[in-house]
């Protein structure tokens, strides 16, 4: 080395790093024509930590705090540069800094629907979305295996291989779960514990920790959700010949309040409405009288008789009277 070019040397006293803005989560110290003396001091704040690396190898890590440089305090340092008891001042490393703070208010959720089995509606399509928080833990991890000797490592950079390895996590929990969609949606904390804990052996080997994981919300697609409301309205229903006969029930006060056609209209819709209820109702007495042996089917209840045709009933007190009678024999009024 030229003896110009060892005054053109800086030599560190003061190694620290303030992060200039959120989402940085490695940061390689600027050592460019510089070296570290003995005795210089390294600041390291909460919520980082740092790493000396020789020759592409992480050494020694540092936690929060304030540390005087030596052989003391650069243990595996001094036994990588063959250091045997005098620390050799200035001396060439890369410094490393890590962010440890939680990333916040992370998202995840799925692009597209997962196929899943389900014990009530056989194969289903889940949809599910939430948030989660996680943090460097393991430095040396983290630089072996993500963040390697780049200048700075950000955290947008990890996004899409983590919200990869949520969606496919989150399918291994729904069928080794075995339990209803039904029952995954009413209890999503539960839901979100048994991913997390399927998801932090992952995370660990990146050097990461999983801090928190929420799901949101878990639904079905738009028309499988369409289907389900279905089965829930007709589950409320029950009885069905009662549902109908309410139905015609809250019918009957509009039809009365209706003049002209407006009656007629709504008469042949309660009558189709009849007929509909009393066809379902046929359909359901036919299932629970199977047929008898020798191929003929169990008789069905005859429905009660109304009036005979040459019957009818007295406008002034309701008596059964013959048809063609103009006045009635109980009560003697006339008859239109």
């Amino acid at each position: 080395m030229a003896l110009g070019d060892f005054f053109k040397k800086q030599f560190i006293d003061v190694i620290h790093w303030t992060e200039p803005e959120n989402g940085i989560l490695a940061w390689r110290y600027p050592m460019l024509d510089m070296e570290i003396q003995n005795g210089a001091k390294l600041t390291v704040r909460e919520s980082q930590m740092a790493g000396f690396v020789n020759e592409g190898r992480l050494a020694d890590v540092f936690g929060p705090g304030l540390y005087t440089l030596g052989t003391q305090t650069l243990p595996i340092l001094t036994n990588l540069m063959n250091w045997d008891k005098f620390f050799e001042s200035p001396f060439k490393s890369d410094v490393y800094f890590f962010s440890t703070r939680l990333q916040l208010n992370q998202k995840w959720g799925t692009a597209m629907p997962v196929t899943v089995r389900d014990k009530d509606f056989g194969a289903v399509r889940l949809r599910a979305f939430g948030v989660y928080s996680w943090r460097v833990s393991d430095p040396r991890a983290f630089h072996t295996k993500v963040s390697g000797t780049r200048e700075s490592f950000r955290v947008e950079e990890m996004d899409g291989q983590l919200r990869t390895l949520i969606v496919g996590r989150m399918s291994d929990a729904f069928a080794e779960s075995q339990v209803p969609f039904l029952d995954m949606a009413a209890n999503q904390v539960e839901l979100a514990q048994r991913i997390q804990e399927g998801l932090k052996p992952y995370f660990t080997e990146l050097g990461l920790a999983l801090d928190t994981f929420v799901v949101e919300n878990l639904s079905l697609p738009d028309e499988l959700q369409k289907r389900l409301d279905e089965r829930i309205g007709m589950n409320m229903i029950g009885d069905m010949g009662r549902y109908t006969q309410f139905q015609v029930a809250q019918s009957m006060p509009i039809a009365a309040a209706n003049e002209g056609g407006g009656n007629a209209a709504l008469g042949a819709q309660l009558g189709a409405g009849v007929a509909m209820a009393q066809a379902m109702m046929g359909a359901v007495q036919q299932g629970m009288h199977p047929p008898q042996p020798g191929g003929q089917p169990a008789p069905v209840p005859a429905a009660p008789a109304g009036p005979a045709k040459d019957t009818k009933f007295c406008i002034e007190c309701g008596a059964s009277m013959p048809a063609r009678a103009k006045f009635c024999p109980g009560c003697g009024g006339a008859q239109s």
